[in-house]
C-alpha cells in the first residue's frame, strides 16, 4: 500500500501535472501548426511554384502493381513533399517556442531588476563593519 501512496504523491506533484498540461497543449499546438502549414502556407507557395501541391510530391522508386489481385505490390516512393511540409511545421514551432522563451526571459529579467537587493545577514554585516574599521585604522 505504501508504494501506491508514494506513486500518488509523485503523480500529484506540481512538476508532473505541469508536464502533463504542457504535453496536451503541445499536442494541440502541433495540430494547429499542421493545419496552418497544410491549409494556409503551402497552398500559396504551391501556387507560386506553378500550382504544385507539395504533399503529393514524391520520387517513385517502384510503381505499384495491381494487375494481379492476388499479389498486389504497393508503391515504393520517397515522399519529399511531405518532408518539406514537416520541415516548415518544425520551423514554425521552433520560432514560436523561441518567442515564448524570449518573452519569459525578458519578464524574469524585469522581475530581477525590480527586486530590492537582499541585505546581508547581521553577522556578515558586523564582520564587514569590523573589517572596514580595521582597514581605516592608522598603522601602529
Amino acid at each position: 500500500m505504501s508504494m501506491l501512496k508514494e506513486f500518488k504523491a509523485f503523480a500529484m506533484r506540481g512538476n508532473v501535472i505541469d508536464l502533463a498540461v504542457g504535453v496536451v497543449i503541445g499536442g494541440a499546438f502541433g495540430k494547429i501548426v499542421t493545419s496552418l502549414v497544410n491549409d494556409v502556407i503551402m497552398p500559396p507557395i504551391g501556387l507560386l511554384a506553378g500550382g504544385v501541391d507539395f504533399a503529393d510530391k514524391k520520387w517513385v522508386l517502384k510503381a505499384a502493381d495491381h494487375t494481379d489481385p492476388a499479389h498486389k505490390v504497393a508503391e515504393v516512393a520517397v515522399n519529399y513533399g511531405v518532408f518539406i511540409n514537416t520541415l516548415i511545421q518544425f520551423l514554425i514551432i521552433a520560432f514560436a517556442i523561441f518567442l515564448v522563451v524570449k518573452a519569459i526571459n525578458r519578464l524574469s529579467r524585469k522581475l530581477e531588476e525590480a527586486a530590492p537587493p537582499v541585505a546581508p545577514p547581521a553577522d556578515v554585516a558586523l564582520l564587514t563593519e569590523i573589517r572596514d574599521l580595521l582597514k581605516n585604522r592608522p598603522p601602529a
